[in-house]
């Protein structure tokens, strides 16, 4: 054995051109992983720009049969853009005023939770021995004043949100780049291909098109429809700001896998200090119930046209592009490992397709006459 190995690497060149070109290859590796370490922003915003602009190209497709391509491209976006503004106008203002108001109305909660106390003979020694209601109350007291410590919080995270619109502009025009001349890149790319590779390739692009705008589609549709229902119920448990809660729950709904769980959470925290017991308890068995109906009746009717992906697919998906672009790419999750999906069937149908055609040559080769005339044993 050791006879064969020594032999093994007798045979082996190390001559100074394999070592030069081995230590090129490794140099290489490692430049282009650095410089993709160093780029991985910028590259995640082109991700990201590339998947908006294939959500918006079906919206774009349709108002260009109206209205000129680029006055569709600039309402389409001028849509886009309004729809976080409206949704944090929306939001923010009841949700401060509602903070304030929670933070007038907790002593008064307190003075009740010090009365049940002394109603109870075991809280009542409990409170004796350790004082809960009064260090409790002089917290309580103490929370109409940091309401300006939450001003400033608000004040920073607007400025951070002020600090993200440069990469939010430039996501944008990345994206519009592409709905513009995104068909034309398409048709040079494949026309240096030859006309088989172009033709699956030309499938494959529009299978994937297809799959993330029916996806983005429906995931919209399931969440209009989540925070509609959300609405009604919570203005039944006469929920003092519904429509806020209500585009949480919507905005959560986008987020697969977890985003509906920490939305419905959320709100019954909320439903805690408005409508105790009663309203809780019927948010819990609705949001319980709700999610039931959505992956068993709605997602499944409304995401039947996209690819079906499987769900431990979906929640590993979900896992990574989490850590890797956070919320956003937790919403792209789905979508990418959908064209993913469609990219690997595509290249094992092209292999097959070889490999089919080798034994068809094969047969054909083996089935053909010799040159020398009738096969040996048949009749002259």
């Amino acid at each position: 054995m050791m006879a064969t190995l020594r032999s093994s690497l007798d045979s082996l060149d190390f001559g100074p051109r394999v070592v030069l070109r081995t230590v090129l290859i490794v140099l290489t590796v490692a430049i282009t992983v650095y410089l993709l370490y160093r780029l991985r922003e910028p590259i995640s915003w082109i991700v990201i720009a590339g998947f908006i602009a294939i959500a918006v190209s079906a919206p774009v497709s349709v108002l260009s049969r109206y209205i000129p391509r680029g006055l569709a491209i600039a309402v389409v976006y001028i849509i886009l853009i309004g729809i976080p503004f409206l949704i944090a106008g929306l939001l923010i203002p009841p949700l401060v005023g509602q903070a304030e108001q929670l933070a007038n109305d907790v002593p008064s909660y307190v003075q009740d939770i010090r009365e049940f106390v002394e109603d109870n003979d075991t809280l009542r020694g409990l409170n004796e021995d350790y004082d809960l209601v009064s260090k409790l109350q002089d917290e309580a007291e103490k929370l109409p004043s940091q309401i300006g410590n939450a001003t400033q919080v608000l004040s920073d995270i607007g400025v951070g949100i002020i600090n993200s619109i440069f990469t939010v502009v430039t996501i944008l025009i990345l994206s519009i780049f592409m709905v513009a001349s995104g068909a034309r890149w398409v048709d040079r790319f494949l026309a240096n291909q030859t006309p088989e590779h172009a033709r699956r390739l030309r499938r494959a692009f529009d299978h994937i098109a297809s799959a993330i705008s029916n996806y983005v589609g429906g995931a919209l549709i399931q969440a209009t429809l989540a925070g509609t229902f959300a609405f009604i119920v919570l203005t039944i448990l006469n929920a003092p700001f519904a429509g806020a809660l209500a585009l949480i729950v919507a905005f959560g709904d986008l987020i697969p896998v977890v985003g509906a769980t920490i939305a419905a959470f959320l709100v019954g925290i909320v439903m805690l200090f408005v409508n105790f017991p009663v309203g809780v308890i019927v948010w819990v068995i609705y949001a319980i119930v709700y999610q039931q109906v959505e992956n068993y009746v709605i997602q499944p009717q409304i995401q039947r046209r996209a690819v079906a992906v499987e769900p431990f697919v979906i929640l590993v998906a979900v896992l990574f592009g989490a850590t890797l672009f956070g919320v956003m790419g937790a919403l792209l999750a789905i979508p990418t490992a959908a064209s993913i999906q469609i990219a690997l069937r595509e290249w094992a149908d092209y292999r097959r397709s070889l490999i089919t055609s080798a034994d068809v040559t094969g047969t054909g080769q083996g089935q053909a006459p010799g040159p020398s005339g009738p096969a040996p044993g048949s009749p002259a």
